[in-house]
């Protein structure tokens, strides 16, 4: 039996469900029950009858799913599967910027830990950061924890905005406007879609800026048969699968190293073993909770 066919019995002996990000290894996307971005990926797997929630991504995504389903086991198949942006800012962090700063909102994207999540006022993605700031009562925010998405806000409102330095060492470093201008030298035709994590250099230069659902998306909707990507290069294989027709020119040296630890081995160890758990206290999840659903409300 391969093992593809191993996983599969597997999951369906402890009637799991195995949700893969957009940036995970092609075979493991494959072999998902649902692909999408963090948020997206943990509402599905609430919506689901499943009793195991199986995430392939990162370690504050399972934690988010786990907020959501916290009647659910979720379990992370490679533990230490992290994000250097989400660890770039503490719990101790945000309960000093609230001392700092008690008359300003504290935003919080997704990708954070859950015990920071637990300290904010409301969360935000990729692709309502815009609308979630607007939408706040005082004038001003603390933005956390990524510095370029925050700046990318920061276009679009009149609220005085705090951003805290943190980034995404993938798209900071990665990807850079040298990339971008050597693709498009390459490919005069091409339109080029960056996720707002990037630099502002690299999103002035862009056609489009979306979160990986955005990029989706638009790859669908937009004519054009080809395109540079500025995002983690794993969303690539997605994008080829549901649109065979087009072309996709990716930042090859941007790679997320965390997003690449999973593969089909301990993804089966994980089913195999029900390893590894993703615990937190239940004040944790209390409060977190109410920060996403805030979020989702709007």
């Amino acid at each position: 039996m391969k093992i593809e066919e191993k996983i599969i019995k597997r999951k369906n002996e402890i009637n799991g469900v195995i949700i893969a990000h957009n940036y995970q290894l092609p075979e493991i996307q494959d072999i998902a029950d649902f692909v999408g971005d963090s948020l997206e990926l943990s509402r599905k797997a609430k919506e689901t009858d499943a009793d195991v929630i199986i995430f392939c991504g990162v370690k504050f995504m399972a934690e988010t799913a786990k907020i959501l389903s916290p009647e659910k086991i979720v379990l992370l198949p490679e533990i230490d599967a992290g994000c250097p942006m989400a660890d770039m800012i503490t719990a101790d962090d945000v309960r000093e910027l609230r001392k700092k700063y008690p008359d300003a909102t504290i935003v919080a994207y997704v990708n954070t830990n859950a015990d920071v999540k637990a300290e904010v006022d409301i969360c935000c993605t990729s692709s309502n950061a815009v609308k979630v700031v607007n939408s706040v009562k005082t004038e001003r925010v603390i933005f956390i924890p990524d510095r370029n998405l925050g700046s990318y806000v920061k276009r679009f409102t009149d609220k005085e905005m705090i951003i805290w330095d943190g980034f995404c060492p993938t798209h900071n470093h990665l990807i850079t406007l040298e990339d971008i201008k050597t693709l498009k030298d390459e490919h005069p035709e091409a339109l080029v879609i960056v996720h707002p994590e990037c630099t502002p250099d690299v999103i002035d230069i862009a056609d489009y800026v979306a979160s990986t659902s955005g990029i989706i998306k638009l790859s669908k909707e937009l004519n054009n048969k080809e395109f540079i990507i500025g995002t983690e290069e794993g969303i690539v294989h997605r994008l080829k699968k549901e649109n065979p027709e087009k072309n996709f020119y990716p930042v090859r040296k941007a790679i997320c190293y965390n997003m690449k630890k999973i593969n089909l081995n301990s993804l089966f160890q994980a089913i195999e073993k029900l390893q590894y758990r993703i615990e937190l206290e239940k004040w944790i999840i209390d409060r977190a909770y109410n920060a996403i659903e805030k979020m989702i409300k709007l």
